[in-house]
């Protein structure tokens, strides 16, 4: 492991926990919380089978960046840690729009040839680990990552596919509302996503959910009064800070 990636996952056991909150290491979890289910949003549950994010699972997430920093919002507000491997543009200000404590939000930008180490060192020591693994590991380290958060009772979250996922939820399309006679701002995003796994999650599930500067929630934020939509205008609504990964809004 290279000595800035060991220095990253080394920090992270040193880490105090304020509040009592726990790490995800198996030393720490009694059986009672390996089966707890960490919150997600309102707007997300229904894709959940078990009504959120269930210790020890892996959750692959495909296409938007937006879902993906929707279902760390809940947790880490709740005390929770969360930790992000291999997504060096990952929109922080959009992550606390969305509701993310990102002062819980730990990052490992670019994690190099030792991904495999980092993630299983944050396996160990947070609840959610995020992981950005597309093309950079072999399927036999996925599976043993997604054993190792099974035995950890950490929620493993590969962005992108991965195999033997517990569930993959994946963004089918995307709609702006907004512009009205051809100028404002961008206000809403109408996002459809769709839900599938295995066992109780093998049954298809889809959902709409709206992104605005209220953050996510079941129902379109109200556009603002026709009045103030104009360049001119003294009073404008505040523009979404949108989730970008190497230059892509997703």
């Amino acid at each position: 492991m290279s000595g800035s990636a060991v220095t990253r996952a080394a920090s992270l056991k040193s880490v105090a926990m304020p509040d009592g909150v726990g790490v995800a290491s198996g030393l720490t979890l009694t059986s009672v919380d390996r089966e707890r289910v960490l919150p997600v949003c309102q707007a997300l549950a229904g894709l959940f089978p078990w009504g959120g994010l269930r210790r020890g699972s892996t959750v692959a997430v495909r296409g938007s960046v937006t879902v993906l920093l929707a279902l760390l919002a809940e947790a880490t507000a709740g005390g929770s840690w969360a930790g992000v491997i291999g997504m060096p543009r990952l929109g922080v200000v959009a992550a606390a729009e969305l509701g993310v404590a990102v002062s819980r939000l730990a990052l490992v930008p670019r994690p190099g040839p030792d991904l495999p180490a980092v993630a299983g060192a944050l396996l160990d020591g947070v609840d959610i680990v995020v992981i950005a693994a597309a093309g950079r590991l072999q399927e036999s380290h996925a599976r043993r990552l997604s054993a190792r958060a099974r035995h950890r009772g950490a929620v493993l979250i590969p962005f992108g596919p991965w195999p033997g996922a517990d569930l993959e939820l994946t963004h089918v399309e995307s709609k702006w509302s907004g512009l009205q006679d051809g100028y404002g701002h961008l206000h809403t995003r109408e996002l459809t996503v769709s839900a599938r796994g295995r066992g109780s999650a093998a049954r298809p599930t889809t959902t709409t959910v709206f992104v605005g500067p209220e953050g996510i929630s079941e129902t379109p934020t109200p556009l603002p009064s026709e009045g103030i939509w104009p360049p001119h205008a003294e009073e404008t609504p505040r523009p979404v800070e949108l989730a970008a990964v190497d230059g892509v809004i997703r």
